[in-house]
């Protein structure tokens, strides 16, 4: 299906439009035009024509700089947008947002109205499910008003005196941005570790606490991914620290009461396309330190009562083995690709011959399905496998063969998933599952009788009702006669006649499955008459293995057609049309955005964009940028021509041509640590530069936040209110 949608509006007509719903946008074109281009920000953002008084688009400056690679020249016009501390570059960003909150200002109510509704529907004063270890039960909460969490426990009984460990609200009065992590109680219950981000780049300063007295240790460690693990002894924790380019690299040993200087380091991973990290295993007898790439993995292990003791290697690195690790009694049990497992298979060995030569299978490898993970208790062993795209959790007993068995869920399109178990001697099982029509509940699944009791269903606040609306599993067909999955969820009563609006999202990389869970945010749109579906397209791990493998590297090409197929079926099965239906994605979604939007603008009249990683090759040849070394299994390494020559045949940024765009909001954050903010900076100012149309084309830049944006409990939710009403505005234009 090809030109479904003439996507030129002429000048007249959108002046027009604009007038009518008060829009700021301008009715001349703004692609290609070379008399502007070189205008500063500071003129862009004030410009306005004399006639309409209406706001000009920031006209970034050019500064054309060379990249050439195998003989091949790019020439960046933006490279210089890569300061962040450049005021000049501060100024450009502050301009976009001038210049945003001018095209939409119109919208200011809707806004407020949907943030309203979104968070009206949050229960102000909430709780998670206790959860029973080592004597406390532990738990976290909300207080009506606050951003933050308060992390809590009781002793003994649900009944005795709450224990506040932390609170999250104190912790941030007077921080732009806020994020505690790494949570964790010493051995004998009397301390806690924590990891505090102020910033939103991910660097965690970690500092620890004497529960009995309420105090905060001197001891603070900077730049750490927030996790600290504790040896059983109380006083030594292992933690990870990061490099300049936030590569967890180091791991160290830090005695409490210590200067940080004395600290030891443990491990250090000198390959730059792994991370490292530490843990403790479920049996709290093991430490644990792993390193990992997209292909390969390694596990070293000390005896958590021997902290001064040497870490021993389980299995050497091996490119294209993958496996992970919990312990048992005398075994380690093993998550492994080894053999062609493609979809892995459990195996277990000896804590005294950890190596693959002594690899025992337990649970075989099968075609159709994957085993994602697996917890293990004393009496039973419970796995979460993923077939035919769905989740589902099988339990086993150690001792009886017969018991053998999948929790039956009932419903067409979930997710189901393992929660937190740390005891080991439980014949329950908590797990967790929604629907995108069941809010998330939380489960206790008595695994010898299979009776289960539902412990905690999510409350939406309001009115409310899972039978006003119906989700359903349709398959779309690739042009090599793939089958993709989308789910659905829309309004019951909802007439197919190809006049509903649409929101079609994906992410589509790194294995990452996208679940069809519930979303009380959604019901904005679905209420408001939109079908909102998710493509489970090739890049993602939802079919299996092989689903990821053909989504990525020099098959990455498939992701995104995958996405225009999806769009087309919904077009052709009378769900929507190119003038209703919208895309989203973000992160490696957002590049998902980027090229589908290079090949099909037609399909689209508005698409969100989240910190888009759209500079592929740039970014992918830099090693100094944070994440690009772990990266090269997942797009390829663009030193070599073969996959340079590929990853520029679709990278976004660099197939920006002179043609019609769909309308777009693209958002990032300033301080982002996994898609820097001058990616989309750059992205819009080259679009704003070439395209033929005058679609909008935004650019939100959250000068105090990273990759996950805003911090807090309700702030996030003002960014989703802003996408919202830019989707509903260009629905409404439509109507005038």
């Amino acid at each position: 299906m090809k030109n479904l949608k003439p996507k030129a509006a002429t000048s007249a007509t959108l002046l027009s439009a604009c007038l009518l719903v008060g829009a700021g946008c301008s009715s001349s074109n703004t692609g290609g035009s070379t008399a502007t281009a070189t205008a500063t920000t500071e003129q862009a953002a004030t410009a306005t024509p004399a006639t309409t008084q209406l706001p000009q688009p920031p006209v970034a400056k050019k500064v054309p700089k060379e990249l050439t690679t195998h003989g091949d020249t790019r020439i960046d016009n933006y490279y210089w947008m890569n300061q962040r501390e450049d005021p000049e570059v501060i100024s450009y960003l502050s301009a976009e947002n001038t210049y945003t909150d001018k095209m939409l200002a119109h919208t200011k109510d809707l806004q407020q109205q949907l943030f309203d509704e979104i968070v009206g529907r949050i229960k102000q004063n909430d709780a998670s499910v206790p959860f029973k270890d080592d004597g406390y039960w532990y738990y976290t909460r909300y207080e009506e008003g606050k951003e933050y969490p308060i992390y809590a426990r009781k002793k003994g009984t649900m009944e005795a005196a709450e224990e506040i460990m932390l609170n999250a609200n104190e912790r941030a009065e007077g921080q732009s941005y806020y994020s505690a992590a790494g949570i964790n109680v010493s051995p004998n219950n009397q301390l806690l570790a924590f990891g505090e981000d102020t910033v939103s780049r991910r660097k965690y300063t970690l500092r620890f606490k004497n529960l009995q007295t309420g105090k905060l240790l001197p001891d603070e460690i900077p730049n750490t991914t927030g996790s600290a693990v504790w040896a059983n002894d109380n006083k030594t924790v292992y933690y990870t620290m990061k490099d300049p380019a936030l590569r967890s690299f180091k791991i160290f040993k830090h005695t409490l009461g210590t200067p940080t200087s004395q600290d030891k380091e443990v491990y250090h991973e000198a390959d730059e396309t792994f991370n490292t990290f530490v843990y403790k295993t479920k049996s709290e007898d093991y430490i644990i330190i792993g390193s990992g790439s997209t292909l390969s993995n390694e596990y070293r292990y000390l005896d958590a009562n021997k902290p001064n003791g040497e870490f021993k290697v389980i299995q050497p690195r091996e490119r294209g083995l993958e496996y992970s690790v919990d312990h048992f009694g005398n075994n380690f049990y093993i998550v492994t690709n080894k053999d062609g497992a493609k979809n892995f298979k459990l195996v277990q060995t000896p804590v005294s011959k950890p190596g693959k030569a002594n690899w025992k299978e337990v649970i075989p490898h099968r075609e159709d399905v994957l085993l994602e993970g697996i917890e293990i208790f004393k009496d039973y062993l419970t796995l979460q496998e993923r077939k035919n795209g769905l989740t589902q959790i099988r339990v086993k007993s150690w001792k009886d063969s017969k018991t053998d068995y999948y929790i039956d869920f009932g419903e067409e399109a979930y997710t189901a998933y393992i929660g937190n178990n740390p005891d080991f001697d439980s014949n329950k099982l908590r797990y967790g599952y929604t629907s995108l029509t069941t809010p998330y509940s939380t489960y206790d699944y008595n695994m010898k009788t299979k009776e289960q009791e539902l412990l905690k269903r999510d409350e939406v606040v309001g009115d409310f009702d899972p039978a006003n609306y119906e989700a359903k599993r349709v398959y779309a067909t690739a042009d090599d006669g793939t089958k993709i999955p989308v789910s659905l969820v829309y309004r019951k009563g909802t007439v197919l006649n190809g006049q509903n609006p649409t929101l079609l999202y994906a992410y589509g990389s790194y294995g990452s499955s996208t679940n069809p869970g519930f979303s009380s945010v959604r019901l904005s749109l679905l209420d408001r008459g939109f079908v909102y579906a998710i493509a489970h397209i090739r890049g993602g791990q939802e079919m299996g293995r092989q689903w990821y493998e053909d989504g990525k590297l020099l098959k990455k090409k498939n992701t995104f057609t995958d996405f225009i197929d999806a769009a087309e079926y919904l077009i052709e099965q009378n769900y929507t049309n190119p003038d209703k239906l919208f895309a989203q994605g973000g992160s490696a979604g957002g590049l998902l955005m980027g090229a589908v939007v290079n090949m099909r603008p037609d399909l689209f009249e508005g698409v969100l964009a989240a910190v888009p990683f759209v500079d592929v090759v740039t970014t992918m040849l830099d090693t100094s940028i944070p994440l690009t070394t772990g990266e090269f299994d997942e797009w390829g390494n663009p030193a070599e021509k073969q996959y340079y020559d590929y990853m520029l045949s679709y990278s976004p940024y660099d197939q920006v041509e002179a043609k019609e765009y769909p309308n777009m909001l693209v958002t990032t954050g300033l301080h982002d640590s996994q898609v820097q903010y001058w990616e989309p900076a750059k992205w819009v100012a080259k679009l704003r530069d070439m395209k033929t149309d005058d679609n909008m084309l935004l650019l939100h830049t959250n000068m105090e936040a990273g990759h996950g944006g805003a911090s807090g409990r309700f702030q996030r939710y003002k960014e989703t209110a802003l996408q919202y009403a830019f989707l509903l505005n260009l629905l409404e234009q439509q109507n005038q």
